[in-house]
């Protein structure tokens, strides 16, 4: 096991603060942003609306998979629900925890609660990049209770004419046996599975990323995509503070 060390947190530097007003102005204010945020919640409505009705396109329902028993396959991986949403986590066989995708695990670490899903007849599963008893022991040393399996072999089949080893989120649909594929997206189209960006949003200094466009002197000490700390990613601290076992490379 990795030995815990104290790890240096960003510290904010900055004084620089928003203008001080009087409640009027500032509602003043609030309201006008208002239109906008208003604007694009319906555009999300309306863009959800119309991912809904996209076409879909048959996906070989036998297509290979590694789960906790051996291997299955893709239909398996329904649980017997309607729906499927499958995260592609990216995987670096052989190498340790703190050297594995620092999004996918942020991603990840925000599913926990999978009954609302379940009430949509959805099913949420990891398909990991990599082979299974690494993933599986990544997934026992993150604490994670969502279905994973190894979708290593099968990728050409279920990422055809998409980048392998980057991070998917991929949506799906049963007809009786058979397969479809009804939406994907990738990258930052993966932030939906997060809310601490979100809540990062809503704050005066945002994410504090360099790519932000933030007013002059607003702090900005962290890289688009920095979700590291002393060089893992930030969720995998808390874990071995409560003396979880990081080691990938064999049962323990």
């Amino acid at each position: 096991m990795t030995e815990k060390k104290n790890r240096q947190e960003p510290v904010m530097r900055t004084t620089n603060l928003p203008q001080i007003v009087d409640r009027e102005t500032f509602e003043a204010q609030i309201e006008e942003l208002r239109v906008r945020e208003k604007a694009h919640t319906h555009e999300g409505d309306a863009i959800a609306a119309a991912r809904r009705r996209l076409p879909m396109v048959e996906v070989d329902a036998s297509t290979p998979l590694i789960g906790p028993g051996g291997p299955v396959n893709l239909l398996d991986a329904f649980e017997g629900r309607k729906q499927l949403i499958a995260y592609y986590f990216m995987w670096h066989p052989g190498h340790p925890a703190a050297e594995q995708c620092q999004g996918c695990t942020w991603c990840n670490t925000h599913i926990s609660e999978l009954s609302y899903l379940h009430s949509r007849d959805i099913t949420y599963a990891v398909f990991a990049q990599g082979p299974y008893d690494e993933g599986r022991r990544y997934r026992d040393f993150m604490g994670w209770t969502m279905p994973w399996y190894s979708a290593a072999d099968s990728l050409d089949t279920l990422l055809v004419g998409r980048v392998k080893n980057s991070m998917h989120l991929v949506s799906y649909v049963r007809d009786g046996d058979r397969v479809f594929e009804t939406w994907w997206t990738t990258v930052r189209g993966v932030e939906v599975m997060d809310n601490s960006y979100s809540l990062m949003d809503l704050t005066v200094y945002g994410r504090r990323e360099t790519h932000e466009d933030s007013p002059d002197g607003w702090p900005q000490e962290w890289e688009p995509g920095g979700l590291t700390a002393d060089g893992r990613p930030i969720s995998q601290w808390s874990r071995l503070e409560a003396g979880r076992n990081d080691d990938l490379a064999a049962d323990h």
